[in-house]
């Protein structure tokens, strides 16, 4: 065997199994593969150009140390009830345990000790009584808010912890595929991301697969390639909404983030807000350098007139159909397409009006758009009538909670979409059916976001640990 651990993706699941394992004095060879860039080399040029040049071979903010988790917002939410259902797998209170051990060290490399959401009660119930009223649920989540530029940082020192520890990090490295030998999965094939040099097989006692939302569509069609217990999940498709900080100014000083869960008539899928930004940015991220996907940034010390936010649906797909990733994909695309490669923009009210927005429309407006090169037009032309008719009556009954949110010039872009739906059958060791292979954080469909993405690593070392 050439290591004892092989991670496949660098992004927070990965690190944090490599950096238990080193907190652990453990001696196993571990190997980390990552098809971007250092986390202090991912530089993504539009803060220069003013828009996106479409970076060769990764986007720099998708891929590289640290995943997209090093260019977002960089939030850690502190409950187990926020994140996905890696807690239906391990247990609430092993998760929460988790939660607060993994907080710790993101705390010893340097994360900012204030934590968002909490000290106010009586204004929480206000807000919860105004949700409740408008048939939504409020889950108001302890949030430790890094900073885009921040998180970047601290994920810096992360890196250099691993390397001084003698981690083999093999940066700009694509894993084309796992080797699989008398059932059981003993090794990847990598090559270099240019394809400047022929593939060659890295063995190992142990596969860890961690490639984040990015890499959810590879790892379901390995699943597929090689008999891994797999079955498709939720797939969640929606837009990023962006108005005026003065329309969201309770919200964000109680909450930070308000979390809503509605189940809007007539459909009844389950509708949420997710990753709420206050003075923060709406961004671009591309998928296989094609795919533009709209996401919310939120610095430490920049801040923008606006906040944002995305509205998700979650549309959960009955047999025959399997190809949830491929579904959201294909949304996005043909909303590229009517905006000729850029993020579409539309207002609220224009969307009422059943008419596309118009530049000239935006530049008189209250809420002066943050991503810049942003497309004027007609998201409706795009988006699956069920999922528009979703966030329309969503937001109207968000509009109760927060007075001024569903007016005509809040600002919806599309596509929003999050790569997360195969999951991926595991025991509470997150053994799959594989011998030798695991598979941990957002590919697996189990978690949602930084923090508990970051446990899932965590636990994943502990139970190595046991083994090695």
């Amino acid at each position: 065997m050439d290591y004892d651990v092989i991670i496949v993706g660098a992004g927070p699941a990965g690190i944090f199994t490599a950096l238990e394992l080193v907190r652990n004095n453990s001696t196993a060879s571990i190997a980390l593969i990552e098809q971007g860039k250092p986390v202090e080399k991912r530089r993504c040029p539009k803060q220069q150009t003013r828009q996106c040049v479409h970076c060769r071979p990764f986007c720099a903010i998708t891929a590289g140390f640290s995943g997209a988790g090093a260019f977002s917002d960089g939030k850690l939410s502190l409950s187990y009830e926020v994140g996905g259902d890696l807690p239906d797998l391990i247990g609430h209170e092993r998760a929460q345990r988790t939660i607060e051990y993994t907080d710790q060290i993101y705390l010893a490399y340097g994360a900012d000790a204030q934590v968002e959401g909490v000290g106010q009660p009586e204004k929480v119930k206000e807000i919860r009584k105004r949700a409740i009223q408008s048939g939504l649920k409020l889950l108001d989540c302890p949030i430790r808010h890094l900073g885009t530029e921040k998180a970047q940082q601290i994920y810096a020192r992360l890196e250099q912890t691993l390397l001084d520890a003698g981690v083999q990090l093999y940066f700009e490295t694509v894993c084309q595929d796992i080797v699989m030998e008398n059932g059981a999965c003993t090794g990847v094939i990598v090559q270099d991301a240019c394809h400047q040099q022929a593939p060659r097989t890295l063995r190992g006692r142990h596969i860890i697969l961690a490639t984040g939302r990015k890499g959810a569509l590879w790892l379901e069609e390995l699943c597929n390639r090689h008999g891994v217990n797999h079955m498709p999940g939720t797939v969640d498709i929606g837009v990023r909404v962006e108005v005026r900080n003065e329309v969201m100014e309770d919200v964000n000083n109680v909450l930070y983030e308000s979390k809503l869960i509605g189940y809007p008539l007539p459909f009844q899928d389950k509708v949420r807000t997710f990753c709420q930004n206050p003075g923060g940015f709406v961004s671009q991220e591309n998928y296989d350098n094609d795919l533009a996907v709209v996401n919310g940034h939120s610095y430490k010390e920049r801040k923008s007139a606006n906040t944002n936010l995305a509205i998700l649906c979650s549309h959960q797909f009955a047999e025959p159909f399997d190809q949830p990733i491929a579904y959201a994909k294909k949304i996005g695309e043909l909303t590229n397409m009517l905006g000729s490669g850029r993020i579409l923009v539309q207002r609220y009210g224009d969307i009422l009006q059943g008419k596309r927005t118009w530049q000239k429309e935006l530049c008189r407006a209250n809420v002066q758009p943050t991503l810049p090169d942003a497309m004027a037009g007609d998201i409706t032309s795009a988006m699956p009538y069920r999922t528009m008719v979703n966030i329309i009556q969503f937001m109207q009954a968000v509009d109760h909670v927060v007075p001024g949110f569903a007016s005509t010039e809040t600002l919806l872009y599309a596509p929003e979409l999050k790569f997360y739906s195969n999951r991926v059958k595991m025991d509470t060791h997150f053994q799959t059916n594989i011998p030798g292979l695991h598979c941990l954080g957002d590919s697996s469909g189990w978690t949602r976001g930084l923090m508990m993405s970051s446990v899932m690593g965590v636990l994943m070392a502990q139970e190595l640990c046991k083994g090695l």
